[in-house]
């Protein structure tokens, strides 16, 4: 259903810095606490003594303390103490490898001794002073492909954001995807076109003219296990669009980490970078209350859709032209999960 051998979004540091947090990922029940030295540790949600869930816990000098009966867990899983009892016994429960990168936790669900720390994706707008980020968190109760689909086939936004992003030249505009290797990019871009009503605010806050005609592109980038990083923006008509110096447009990158929970039920990490005006906190506020507005228009379309589906398991679905990027997307995650399949029964 998803891949284990790979990083996920777990979570902030800050969600972990003054208690436990109980998260499942890949249908894996988690517990997050930050642990000797302060690394993030993140262990099987589930004391050895009675099977009560550790994050109800809290912690203390480092060691994950369950709020039942005392029982304290070293950050390798094993048991360190319990007050009047002799636990060093106990078998260790399942630790998961787990790394803080870009303002992020990253855990491995899969075989811990294949995590590798050089395998979490790279992006040039974390860490950079030229750029700016801001973003949130949904919890979504869909199959976490249906969200891949939904970010690589942007003709929605029409029907979906109309009063944000939408315009029907998205209809329009024919889109070409493509496929090397692990990665699949699917291309829209529109000419001496309206901004719609988003872009005309980031415009502005670009001290650009709102009210000219524009150019528009959506580049849409998916990478396993399930990141989807989207180039969008505009440009004022006739300075190169896409290809625009930075004076002349309003460039950005739809950050997208999409965390399965349960084979129904994500954990959706969404997010903009910019790359005009980084230091203008006022502007980041602004666009990120705007998208994660728009982002809630998708939250209730998807988990409708995913009722719809459970609802009638055999009913065969169309497929368009404007599902090219989906569906390559979801090949390269069947490829994948049959490699890592045959690897684990190899």
């Amino acid at each position: 259903m998803f891949l284990k051998n790979t990083w996920y979004v777990a979570c902030k540091p800050a969600d972990v810095e003054t208690k436990p947090l109980g998260r499942k990922i890949c249908n894996e029940s988690m517990v997050f606490y930050k642990g000797e030295g302060g690394k993030v540790v993140a262990l099987e949600d589930f004391c050895p003594h009675r099977g009560a869930p550790l994050s109800l816990g809290f912690v203390c000098e480092g060691k994950l303390v369950c709020g039942y009966h005392g029982l304290e867990m070293g950050c390798d899983g094993k048991t360190v103490a319990m007050p009047g009892q002799r636990v060093r016994g106990f078998p260790a429960i399942h630790a998961y490898p787990t790394v803080e990168r870009y303002g992020f936790v990253w855990v491995w669900p899969g075989e811990a001794d294949k995590a590798d720390e050089s395998l979490v994706p790279t992006f040039e707008f974390f860490d950079n002073p030229a750029w700016a980020y801001g973003g949130g968190l949904y919890h979504i109760h869909c199959d976490y492909r249906l969200m891949i689909d939904n970010l690589m086939d942007l003709t929605h936004e029409t029907y979906v954001h109309a009063s944000s992003i939408g315009q029907k030249e998205i209809d329009e505009s024919p889109c070409v995807t493509k496929v090397d290797g692990d990665h699949v990019t699917t291309s829209r871009f529109m000419e001496n076109i309206s901004a719609p009503p988003f872009w005309q605010m980031a415009l502005r806050g670009n001290n650009l003219a709102d009210d000219v005609p524009v150019d528009r592109w959506q580049i849409c980038h998916f990478t396993p296990p399930s990141h989807v990083m989207i180039e969008v923006g505009v440009a004022h008509a006739g300075k190169g669009g896409y290809h625009a110096p930075d004076d002349s447009k309003a460039y950005s990158v739809v950050v997208d980490f999409i965390t399965p929970e349960t084979d129904t039920s994500i954990w959706y990490f969404w997010g903009m970078a910019r790359k005009f005006k980084p230091q203008d906190a006022a502007l980041t506020q602004s666009i990120q209350e705007g998208q994660g507005k728009i982002f809630a228009e998708d939250l209730d379309m998807l988990e409708l859709q995913q009722k719809n589906l459970l609802a009638h398991p055999t009913r065969e679905l169309l497929k368009l032209n404007i599902d090219a990027g989906g569906v390559q997307s979801r090949r390269v995650i069947e490829r994948l999960l049959a490699q890592e399949q045959g690897a684990t029964h190899g």
